[in-house]
């Protein structure tokens, strides 16, 4: 049945309302507080309306979505009925182009057959190798830090995961280049998100159009180096890069364009969103003590000698359980956006075609009526649980849901695991005394704002 309760008689120029939610006024107060807490901000939305709510927007029609059956209902059960055409995605894709991350339809699809293989179990056994040296060689770079010693470690994360990625997928060191690739890959994606924030566009010559040119053109360069060098290899390895030459090379080739598209798609996807978990997860277990000596202990009794195995993962259950609360509570991709392609009714309430859909992982994964002591640090609630593997699950969908859920899903958790227990078994993080707790930023990933500082230092 669709209802019209609490719904108030207003239009929004050409936008008819369909669902409870603030009025233009209301909205015009907030602005503050959408700049300053964009999370508490829906968040309060979600409490106040309900289920789905309608911005007082003028075009399209705009929708917070926060009913899980309403949420499950778009990502999984008729998927197809929403597409990726929505300002995010256009904005993401001034970075990515039309790769995997922001495509829709049979394009899609064809990408996701063309590139899945590289995710397979053969290809997840080698990231555990290239996690582990990545993490050795960043113990390295830390030096002696036996007395303990101050270190943004959501910088350090980001190179760690970059390298690994690089390793991985494209079967390139990027070890030197990482600082200034993962530079280019953050300045280009803070500009296009910010930028979507503005009412107007914003004219060529503004500073942040320059700082977004001069990061894309890092980042090509970069691409185009690795296109190149395996152009000229004639036994190109079975990665993600060589799928993506033999592509470009066959019977009916792709153009080097979408090459270069998946490539930075899987850069910008591949090492941001580990590298939020794993900021995260070390700030988290640096408020709480026993929690990491749990984990440390895990490591230890695990990684006895030699180089990490995809069967030293599966005995490391506190580990995984670590991430998939820290994913809860700090989802690294926090904001999903769907465009309706025809009119559907969502927990009761009318949303016709063209509408803009905003869902966020952020919101279900601290629902009090679903987790109890929703906002603690609790890893022992998914010890023993399958939550964090359901493709279905409305309540906890860090990776997305359905068909659109994360192609590197898999990769991430053995990435991230690898990451989380070698460090663990190797230094201890504390949070600096009299420091303040970092404000998760929403900009792509959630990310701590202006980097993450803790104390770390050698385990006796």
């Amino acid at each position: 049945m669709i209802s019209r309760e609490d719904v108030p008689d207003r239009t929004y120029l050409r936008t008819r309302a369909t669902a409870p939610g603030p009025s233009g006024p209301q909205m015009l107060l907030s602005l503050r507080e959408i700049r300053r807490d964009p999370l508490g901000f829906l968040q309060r939305m979600t409490r106040d309306y309900g289920g789905v709510v309608q911005f007082p927007m003028p075009s399209p029609a705009t929708y917070l979505v926060s009913d899980p059956a309403a949420v499950r209902h778009v990502l999984v059960d008729h998927s197809r009925a929403y597409d990726k055409a929505t300002v995010q995605y256009r904005s993401l894709s001034l970075v990515t182009g039309e790769g995997l991350l922001t495509t829709s339809g049979d394009m899609w699809r064809r990408q996701r057959r063309m590139v899945q293989p590289a995710f397979h179990q053969a290809s997840l056994d080698a990231v555990v190798g290239h996690a582990d040296r990545a993490t050795a060689a960043l113990l390295c770079r830390w030096g002696d830090v036996s007395r303990g010693g101050i270190i943004d470690v959501d910088e350090a994360m980001m190179r760690v995961a970059l390298e690994t990625v690089g390793a991985s997928l494209f079967g390139t060191d990027l070890s030197a280049d990482a600082d200034r690739l993962a530079r280019s890959t953050i300045e280009a994606l803070d500009v296009v998100v910010s930028s979507a924030q503005m009412p107007l566009r914003l004219p060529t010559w503004a500073p942040s159009q320059r700082r977004l040119r001069r990061a894309m053109h890092e980042l090509d360069v970069s691409v185009d180096a690795m296109v190149s060098m395996r152009l000229h290899d004639p036994r190109p390895p079975i990665d993600l890069l060589g799928m993506l030459v033999a592509a470009a090379r066959g019977d009916d080739p792709i153009p080097l364009r979408e090459v270069r598209d998946e490539l930075v798609s899987f850069l910008v996807a591949g090492h941001e969103t580990t590298a939020s978990a794993l900021t995260w997860a070390l700030w988290l277990l640096a408020g709480d003590p026993e929690a990491q000596e749990r984990a440390a202990a895990e490591s230890r009794s695990v990684f006895v000698g030699g180089t990490a195995t995809m069967a030293d993962l599966d005995r490391m259950p506190w580990i995984r359980a670590i991430l998939d609360e820290t994913m809860r509570l700090f989802p690294p991709v926090w904001l999903v956006t769907r465009r309706a392609v025809a009119d559907d009714v969502l927990a009761g309430r009318e949303i016709p075609a063209e509408s803009l859909l905003i869902m966020t992982p952020y919101i279900a994964q601290r629902d009090s009526d679903v987790w109890a002591d929703a906002t603690a640090f609790q890893p022992e609630r998914f010890v023993g649980q399958c939550r964090g593997g359901r493709d279905d699950d409305a309540a906890y969908w860090p990776f997305g849901l359905g068909p659109r859920m994360c192609i590197g899903r898999d990769f991430a958790y053995v990435e991230a695991m690898v990451v989380l227990a070698r460090l663990l078994q190797h230094v201890r993080v504390a949070r600096i005394p009299a420091g303040s707790d970092p404000r998760a930023v929403p900009l792509v990933t959630l990310r701590p704002e202006g980097g993450l500082e803790l104390l770390v230092s050698r385990r006796g």
